[in-house]
């Protein structure tokens, strides 16, 4: 396998948006992925913000991750976690996620980072990485992060639930808890 470099997206990245936003669309037609489609636009924001992730195997992409802001930065989400099908179970989504961890922590020290998932293999890396499994009323109530979910395959679940439960496993790293 071709050498993989995981990076801090920036605006030199911009010319991968299209890939990206092609796997992450390809992924959430899967009904069991839980994962809310991303336009181009959106994931070019999210570079020129320092806020994405990007792992590239040579000039392909390979991966994707970005950060979302919540409540005035109390919160943020470690979103849209993709690995490409050619570069799976080489645990490249674990060193993704681990600079996207990074990333939220010296961007927001204080914020508690979270996440949805329906996925056991990012269940297991947030766990490692010392996230715990929540409540959905342990997680933002800012209704523009649940307004994300609209493009999820399993947003009729939600929207049922009354955004209390859903397919996807709520989980949350608190750096207060840490500290004790």
């Amino acid at each position: 396998m071709t050498d993989i470099q995981v990076l801090r997206a920036t605006s030199e990245h911009e010319q991968y948006a299209q890939a990206i936003s092609d796997l992450i669309y390809q992924a959430s037609k899967d009904k069991d992925a839980g994962l809310a489609q991303r336009a181009p636009n959106y994931i070019i924001n999210k570079m020129r913000e320092g806020k994405a992730v990007i792992a590239l195997a040579g000039s392909e992409v390979a991966g994707f991750c970005y950060i979302e802001t919540w409540q005035h930065g109390k919160f943020v989400a470690n979103s849209g976690l993709i690995v490409s099908p050619n570069y799976r179970g080489a645990g490249l989504a674990k060193r993704i996620k681990q600079e996207a961890f990074n990333l939220s922590r010296d961007l927001f020290p204080q914020a508690k980072l979270f996440g949805l998932t329906t996925s056991e293999s990012v269940m297991k890396i947030n766990n490692d990485l010392g996230y715990r499994p929540v409540s959905y009323a342990k997680l933002t109530d800012d209704d523009a992060f649940w307004k994300g979910c609209e493009s999820c395959a399993n947003y009729d679940i939600l929207q049922r639930m009354e955004r209390k439960i859903c397919l996807c496993t709520g989980m949350i790293y608190d750096p207060d808890e840490k500290k004790e």
